[in-house]
């Protein structure tokens, strides 16, 4: 069920915290419910791939030591719980918001046409990836009454996985080498220098954007403020870029962000500000 990834969906609170409705104890418990309903979706499909991928997984020097693809986990007791997760999570979703449901459905729907098809066919299937993380920052939105949410914020998060992903699709190849295309047949359509060109400009974009939003969104101090903000968000960057490039890490973001330190620091002390600027000034 992957619990590590569920660290992805922390892009729920985007909506409450921007729209400075932290402290609105009913929207913090809706979108808390939110996330863990969204948590155990994904677990869900992480089951579906893992099943379907589990030779490919198999022949991996990582991903052969998952419990299905080494046998610690039946495929049949992998199977009843997916369809139980399925189940169960979208009931609640729809309980919780009927706009939230649609969006749950939505996003099952694109991770099972990725598994199938899209996620052999080069910059779509990172493309797919990326919407993930944008339909997450939505089913927050959907989950409270917005009234000061900005669209930037969509485009900054679209940058980012895109980033996350290019960065994630380096690594795999830098591993796997020569048996890339044993493994994931969608690494023909990469080279190296390709995905480091799609990686320069998508953090080059993601600055710029972030940028524009700071001075520009009109839910703001008035003092632009917010834009003390950006140090952090090109050091976090930079920081992304030298692990993946230099230390040739990357393969499994979530394992970045739970794991380096100077990527926690910068991030806790990102949000330490916005939380400073947004309900204390």
């Amino acid at each position: 069920m992957r619990p590590r990834q569920w660290t992805k969906n922390i892009f729920l609170l985007a909506a409450i915290v921007f729209d400075r409705q932290l402290t609105n104890m009913d929207a913090l418990l809706r979108t808390i419910i939110g996330i863990v309903i969204f948590s155990l979706l994904s677990s869900s499909i992480y089951l579906i791939n893992d099943i379907a991928d589990i030779e490919a997984d198999r022949n991996h020097p990582d991903k052969r030591k998952r419990p299905i693809a080494n046998g610690i986990v039946p495929v049949k007791t992998a199977v009843i719980t997916a369809i139980l997760l399925i189940i169960i999570t979208l009931v609640l979703a729809f309980f919780l918001s009927t706009g939230f449901g649609w969006i749950c459905v939505l996003y099952f729907a694109i991770n099972m046409a990725y598994s199938k098809w899209l996620k052999h066919v080069p910059i779509i299937d990172v493309m797919v990836l990326a919407s993930g993380y944008v339909l997450r920052v939505a089913a927050g939105v959907s989950l409270i009454v917005v009234e000061r949410f900005s669209p930037w914020l969509y485009v900054v998060t679209t940058l980012f996985a895109l980033l996350v992903g290019f960065g994630k699709r380096r690594t795999e190849l830098n591993i796997l080498q020569e048996e890339a295309h044993n493994h994931r047949r969608v690494l023909d359509g990469y080279t190296i220098p390709f995905l480091d060109q799609l990686i320069t400009i998508v953090s080059s974009t993601i600055i710029v954007a972030y940028s524009l939003y700071t001075f520009s969104a009109p839910n703001l101090p008035a003092n632009h403020s917010m834009m003390l903000t950006i140090p952090f968000v090109m050091y976090g960057i930079f920081r992304y870029l030298y692990l993946i490039q230099v230390k040739e890490l990357g393969g499994a973001p979530e394992e970045l962000a739970l794991t380096d330190r100077p990527l926690q620091a910068t991030f806790l002390l990102w949000g330490f500000l916005i939380l400073l600027i947004f309900y204390l000034t």
